[in-house]
């Protein structure tokens, strides 16, 4: 379980959308060779990395695993600080503009924190996975599920737990169960502000993530 002092609640100081643009590696016509996929990260400051270089953003470790192996997969980081779920489904229709092979969402925590209503939080995520599907009928999905502190009540922890798998299911993705475990509450592990992951952190999620990611590819 996550605990209540590692909760990101990223505050929504979000880059203008120009400046978003630049972190995001796009193209207004879909350019990709017969060889070279795209694997599109989209999600909060977890994924974006904040507080930590990017090359040690979990994003950018399964980079490294990729190339090692020498598979032909290209990693796009389109995480941003403070995104909620609304704020992504008006958000990923720009990031579609490049090809997509494989989708890895990681959306819903900030909503979480904000108390947003889980049936609200559910059908923007659905949004989200249907514009993706609508777009590349053939991209491999993959969610990353989260949870909330105990101090908010069963009365919304549990569904909002139950959220994400439930997704996973209906839509055929590969489940992350719990991206931040592992590290969730370990201090080590979080940096000085007592909310995102260290470096060292970042590894750990790297490998959750590509426990699930892996066979996907």
């Amino acid at each position: 379980m996550l605990s209540a002092s590692f909760l990101f609640s990223c505050s929504n100081n979000d880059k203008p959308a120009e400046e978003v643009k630049d972190t995001v590696q796009t193209s207004d016509k879909p350019v990709q060779t017969s060889d070279s996929r795209n694997i599109l990260f989209f999600g909060t400051s977890l994924t974006a990395g904040l507080g930590v270089d990017p090359d040690q953003a979990f994003p950018a470790l399964i980079q490294h695993k990729v190339d090692s192996l020498k598979l032909p997969y290209k990693v796009i980081n389109a995480g941003l600080s403070g995104e909620t779920s609304a704020d992504g489904k008006s958000r990923i229709e720009w990031l579609l503009r490049q090809p997509v092979d494989i989708f890895v969402l990681e959306l819903g925590a900030n909503d979480g924190l904000r108390g947003i209503p889980v049936q609200e939080t559910e059908q923007n995520l659905q949004a989200i996975i249907d514009k993706v599907k609508k777009k590349y009928p053939d991209v491999k999905l993959v969610l990353a599920g989260m949870q909330m502190p105990p101090s908010m009540g069963e009365k919304y922890t549990v569904p909002f737990k139950e959220m994400f798998p439930a997704l996973a299911k209906k839509n055929n993705m590969a489940f992350i169960p719990f991206l931040l475990k592992g590290v969730g509450g370990v201090p080590r592990l979080i940096q000085e502000d007592g909310l995102h992951p260290t470096p060292e952190g970042h590894q750990i999620l790297s490998q959750n993530v590509w426990e699930i990611l892996q066979p996907q590819l």
